[in-house]
C-alpha cells in the first residue's frame, strides 16, 4: 500500500488524476449506519477533492461515480445514489461555474431517465466555457461498455464513408471514446485498500500509474491527493521504452 507523503515534492505534478471512490458502504457499516449514510459522506469527500484539485493546480480530475454494474444494487440504494448525484449538481453547480470548473459526464446515456439526462446537460452547458479545472463524472459508465460503443461508432463511420478502415489506428480510435476531449490519466487512485481498477478507463489506463490507498472514500482528504501526486513524481514513466 502507498504510504502518505508528508508534503508534495517540489517536482512537476500530474496533469490528470482519476479516482475510483470506493469504501462508502464499509465506512457506514463501521458506524452502524445504513449505506446511504456513507454515500452522503462520500459526496462531501468529492467536494473536498474537487477543491483540493483546483488548489493544487490539476488540470483534470475524473471520478468514478456510478458504474454500469451499480444498477444491480438494491433499488433503494440505487435511488439514493441517483438522488445524491442530483443534489450534488443542483447544490454545487453555481459554485463550480464561479470557480472555473468545467463539468463533463461520460458513460452510456441511451437509457437514462429524463430527469438525470436533463441535469447532465444542464451542468455541461452551464460550465462549457470554464477551463480552470476539468471535472469529469463517470456515470452509468463501464470501460467495456465504452469500448463497445466506441467500436460501434467507428463501424458507423466506416459504413458512412467517413473513415477508411485501414486508417484506423490506436490514436484515431480514441476519437470514438467517451474521453476523446481528455488526456489519458497520469494517475488512477483507488481508495479502500482494494487493488483493482474495476472496469474503469480500461483503454485510457494503459500507462497510468496506479495508486492504492488504505483510506475509505468518505475519509479522503487533501493530504491523500497530495500523497498520490507525490507518488507519481517519484515514478519513472517509460511507456514501454527504456528510461
Amino acid at each position: 500500500m502507498t504510504a502518505l507523503a508528508p508534503k508534495l515534492p517540489d517536482t512537476p505534478i500530474a496533469r490528470h488524476i482519476a479516482i475510483i471512490m470506493d469504501g462508502n458502504g464499509r465506512w457506514a457499516t463501521r458506524r452502524n449506519r445504513p449505506r446511504v449514510f456513507g454515500h452522503r459522506a462520500g459526496v462531501e469527500a468529492l467536494r473536498r477533492a474537487v477543491e483540493a484539485a483546483g488548489d493544487l493546480g490539476l488540470g483534470y480530475l475524473t471520478v468514478f461515480g456510478f458504474s454500469t454494474e451499480n444498477w444491480r444494487r438494491p433499488r433503494d440504494e440505487v435511488e439514493a445514489l441517483l438522488g445524491l448525484m442530483k443534489e450534488y449538481v443542483q447544490r454545487d453547480l453555481d459554485r463550480l461555474v464561479e470557480e472555473g470548473v468545467r463539468v463533463r459526464v461520460i458513460g452510456d446515456r441511451s437509457d437514462l431517465r429524463p430527469d438525470i439526462l436533463t441535469l447532465i446537460l444542464r451542468a455541461e452547458t452551464a460550465t462549457a466555457h470554464n477551463s480552470r479545472l476539468n471535472l469529469t463524472l463517470a456515470f452509468n459508465y463501464g470501460g467495456q461498455s465504452e469500448l463497445v460503443r466506441a467500436a460501434k461508432r467507428a463501424c458507423e463511420a466506416v459504413a458512412a464513408g467517413r473513415l477508411d478502415p485501414h486508417a484506423l489506428t490506436a490514436e484515431r480510435f480514441t476519437d470514438f471514446l467517451d474521453t476523446r476531449e481528455l488526456p489519458d490519466p497520469d494517475v488512477i487512485i483507488r481508495t479502500s485498500g482494494e487493488q483493482r481498477i474495476s472496469n474503469f478507463l480500461l483503454w485510457q489506463a494503459a500507462y497510468a500509474e496506479l495508486v492504492f490507498l488504505d483510506v475509505l472514500w468518505p475519509d479522503f482528504e487533501r493530504e491523500h491527493l497530495e500523497a498520490a501526486m507525490g507518488e507519481f513524481a517519484k515514478r519513472a514513466r517509460r511507456f514501454g521504452g527504456l528510461g
